[in-house]
């Protein structure tokens, strides 16, 4: 499964989770950083993505337009990338069991654990 980071998710991630989630890029590293959240779907829609960000305005894009591509819409406040990374590492199994392409899912929501 491919991960497309959103611009608020730090492109340092896809290094970290390249084991994980290969083939995953950041809007940053493919030229798309500050374009419009619809031309980032069609992009991520084009290029069999799941869209990962912490921007609400993608999660209402995939109850209005369905999927693909589908979201993973993270709650996960203002978190180092490891953090963030470690977090997708802790919920592979989930993440790719409940956004695989053939499941209902269109947004999967994510949480972290506060400590």
């Amino acid at each position: 499964m491919k991960l497309l980071f959103d611009e608020n998710i730090s492109y340092r991630v896809v290094a970290l989770l390249a084991e994980a989630f290969p083939g995953s890029e950041q809007v940053r590293r493919l030229g798309l950083l500050g374009k419009t959240d619809r031309l980032i779907w069609e992009y991520a829609r084009q290029h069999d993505f799941v869209i990962v960000t912490h921007d609400d305005d993608f999660a209402e894009l995939s109850t209005l337009r369905g999927a693909p591509p589908k979201v993973l819409l993270l709650r996960a406040g203002n978190l180092p990338t490891a953090a963030v990374a470690a977090l997708l590492w802790r919920h592979q199994a989930t993440i790719e069991a409940e956004l695989a392409p053939a499941t209902e899912t269109h947004c999967l929501t994510l949480y972290a654990e506060l400590r």
